[in-house]
Protein backbone atom coordinates (compact mmCIF):
# COMPACT_ATOMS: atom_id res chain seq x y z
CA UNK A 1 0.00 0.00 0.00
CA UNK A 2 1.27 3.25 -0.97
CA UNK A 3 2.07 6.43 1.90
CA UNK A 4 -0.41 8.51 2.09
CA UNK A 5 -0.11 12.16 1.70
CA UNK A 6 -0.57 14.48 5.06
CA UNK A 7 -3.98 16.29 4.66
CA UNK A 8 -1.86 19.78 5.51
CA UNK A 9 1.83 19.61 5.27
CA UNK A 10 3.98 19.86 8.18
CA UNK A 11 5.71 23.67 8.22
CA UNK A 12 8.72 22.72 11.04
CA UNK A 13 11.90 24.17 9.81
CA UNK A 14 14.49 24.88 12.68
CA UNK A 15 14.74 27.60 14.26
CA UNK A 16 11.89 28.75 15.40
CA UNK A 17 9.55 30.69 18.37
CA UNK A 18 6.46 28.69 18.09
CA UNK A 19 5.08 25.31 16.89
CA UNK A 20 1.23 25.36 16.70
CA UNK A 21 -0.33 21.39 16.73
CA UNK A 22 -3.59 21.07 16.30
CA UNK A 23 -6.38 17.81 16.62
CA UNK A 24 -6.71 17.53 12.60
CA UNK A 25 -7.58 19.81 9.76
CA UNK A 26 -10.88 20.88 9.68
CA UNK A 27 -13.45 19.99 6.94
CA UNK A 28 -13.05 23.30 5.60
CA UNK A 29 -9.54 23.24 6.00
CA UNK A 30 -8.51 20.42 4.30
CA UNK A 31 -11.12 21.59 1.64
CA UNK A 32 -9.11 24.74 1.31
CA UNK A 33 -5.79 23.18 2.07
CA UNK A 34 -4.91 25.70 4.45
CA UNK A 35 -4.69 25.87 7.92
CA UNK A 36 -7.63 27.13 10.53
CA UNK A 37 -9.48 28.26 7.19
CA UNK A 38 -13.27 27.41 8.82
CA UNK A 39 -15.34 31.01 8.64
CA UNK A 40 -15.77 30.65 12.44
CA UNK A 41 -12.42 29.97 13.17
CA UNK A 42 -10.87 32.78 15.63
CA UNK A 43 -7.28 31.45 14.88
CA UNK A 44 -5.73 34.06 12.42
CA UNK A 45 -7.41 37.42 14.32
CA UNK A 46 -6.35 36.02 17.43
CA UNK A 47 -2.54 35.83 16.38
CA UNK A 48 -3.08 39.24 15.15
CA UNK A 49 -4.87 40.85 18.36
CA UNK A 50 -2.78 39.08 20.79
CA UNK A 51 0.89 40.42 18.56
CA UNK A 52 1.53 37.10 17.88
CA UNK A 53 1.61 38.32 14.58
CA UNK A 54 2.10 41.72 12.84
CA UNK A 55 -1.02 41.93 10.89
CA UNK A 56 -4.13 40.01 10.13
CA UNK A 57 -3.27 37.30 8.17
CA UNK A 58 -5.78 35.36 5.61
CA UNK A 59 -5.15 31.31 6.16
CA UNK A 60 -4.06 30.83 2.41
CA UNK A 61 -0.96 32.76 3.96
CA UNK A 62 -0.11 29.97 6.58
CA UNK A 63 2.85 29.09 4.38
CA UNK A 64 4.41 32.47 5.38
CA UNK A 65 4.26 31.95 8.91
CA UNK A 66 8.13 30.95 9.71
CA UNK A 67 8.87 34.51 8.37
CA UNK A 68 6.87 35.28 12.09
CA UNK A 69 8.61 32.36 13.29
CA UNK A 70 5.76 30.14 13.65
CA UNK A 71 5.32 26.90 12.22
CA UNK A 72 2.47 24.23 12.50
CA UNK A 73 1.71 20.26 12.53
CA UNK A 74 -1.43 18.73 13.63
CA UNK A 75 -1.67 15.35 16.02
CA UNK A 76 -3.32 13.50 13.19
CA UNK A 77 -1.95 14.39 9.51
CA UNK A 78 -3.97 11.94 7.56
CA UNK A 79 -7.46 12.38 8.70
CA UNK A 80 -9.78 14.91 8.76
CA UNK A 81 -12.95 16.46 10.38
CA UNK A 82 -13.67 17.41 13.82
CA UNK A 83 -11.97 15.80 16.93
CA UNK A 84 -15.18 13.52 17.77
CA UNK A 85 -15.22 12.10 14.34
CA UNK A 86 -11.18 11.35 14.04
CA UNK A 87 -10.84 7.32 14.72
CA UNK A 88 -8.50 6.45 17.45
CA UNK A 89 -5.65 5.76 15.51
CA UNK A 90 -5.39 8.18 13.60
CA UNK A 91 -3.08 10.43 15.98
CA UNK A 92 0.74 10.20 15.61
CA UNK A 93 2.04 11.79 19.58
CA UNK A 94 5.52 9.43 18.48
CA UNK A 95 5.46 11.56 15.17
CA UNK A 96 5.24 15.16 17.24
CA UNK A 97 7.44 14.92 19.73
CA UNK A 98 10.28 13.67 17.30
CA UNK A 99 9.28 16.93 14.88
CA UNK A 100 9.65 18.79 17.63
CA UNK A 101 13.09 17.31 19.11
CA UNK A 102 14.30 18.03 15.61
CA UNK A 103 12.94 21.48 14.94
CA UNK A 104 13.88 22.21 18.86
CA UNK A 105 11.23 25.56 18.66
CA UNK A 106 10.99 27.69 22.46
CA UNK A 107 7.35 26.76 22.35
CA UNK A 108 4.86 24.10 21.51
CA UNK A 109 1.59 25.18 21.94
CA UNK A 110 -1.02 22.62 21.30
CA UNK A 111 -4.26 24.12 19.92
CA UNK A 112 -7.17 22.33 21.87
CA UNK A 113 -6.86 20.29 24.61
CA UNK A 114 -7.89 16.95 21.96
CA UNK A 115 -4.19 17.16 21.24
CA UNK A 116 -2.57 18.33 24.30
CA UNK A 117 -4.22 15.30 26.11
CA UNK A 118 -3.18 13.02 23.14
CA UNK A 119 0.12 13.68 23.62
CA UNK A 120 0.54 14.05 27.36
CA UNK A 121 -1.27 10.74 27.98
CA UNK A 122 1.41 9.35 25.21
CA UNK A 123 4.70 11.09 26.69
CA UNK A 124 3.53 11.70 30.13
CA UNK A 125 0.87 9.57 31.19
CA UNK A 126 -1.54 12.60 32.27
CA UNK A 127 -4.89 12.85 31.15
CA UNK A 128 -5.67 16.44 32.20
CA UNK A 129 -4.14 19.46 31.92
CA UNK A 130 -5.02 23.09 32.76
CA UNK A 131 -4.88 26.06 28.90
CA UNK A 132 -0.96 27.82 29.74
CA UNK A 133 2.24 26.74 30.21
CA UNK A 134 3.16 23.41 31.57
CA UNK A 135 5.39 22.22 33.76
CA UNK A 136 6.63 19.37 31.14
CA UNK A 137 8.93 20.10 28.32
CA UNK A 138 10.32 18.14 24.95
CA UNK A 139 13.79 18.66 25.47
CA UNK A 140 14.61 22.20 25.60
CA UNK A 141 10.98 23.23 24.68
CA UNK A 142 8.29 24.91 26.32
CA UNK A 143 4.41 23.72 26.27
CA UNK A 144 1.40 25.93 26.47
CA UNK A 145 -1.66 24.53 26.10
CA UNK A 146 -4.69 26.83 24.13
CA UNK A 147 -8.29 26.32 23.69
CA UNK A 148 -9.69 25.93 20.07
CA UNK A 149 -10.19 28.84 18.32
CA UNK A 150 -12.46 26.95 16.35
CA UNK A 151 -16.27 27.70 16.01
CA UNK A 152 -17.55 24.32 17.04
CA UNK A 153 -15.17 24.57 20.53
CA UNK A 154 -17.31 28.28 21.41
CA UNK A 155 -18.09 27.07 24.62
CA UNK A 156 -14.52 26.64 25.74
CA UNK A 157 -13.34 30.07 24.03
CA UNK A 158 -10.82 32.88 26.54
CA UNK A 159 -8.00 34.63 24.48
CA UNK A 160 -6.32 34.74 28.10
CA UNK A 161 -4.46 31.69 27.64
CA UNK A 162 -3.29 33.28 24.12
CA UNK A 163 -2.29 36.26 25.54
CA UNK A 164 -0.32 34.75 28.21
CA UNK A 165 1.56 32.78 25.42
CA UNK A 166 2.20 36.04 23.56
CA UNK A 167 2.90 37.76 26.60
CA UNK A 168 5.68 34.75 26.91
CA UNK A 169 7.19 35.17 23.71
CA UNK A 170 7.90 38.45 24.23
CA UNK A 171 9.72 38.27 27.66
CA UNK A 172 13.14 37.76 25.89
Amino acid sequence: MGRVSPILPDIVPADLRLVFCGSAAGTVSAQKQAYYAGPGNKFWPTLFETGLTPRLLSPDEYHLMPEFGIGFTDMAKHVFGSDASLPKNADGPERVRRLISEANPEVLAFVGKRSAQVFFKAHFDIKNMEYGLQDQTVSDTEIFVLPSPSGLAVRYWTIAPWQALADHLKRD
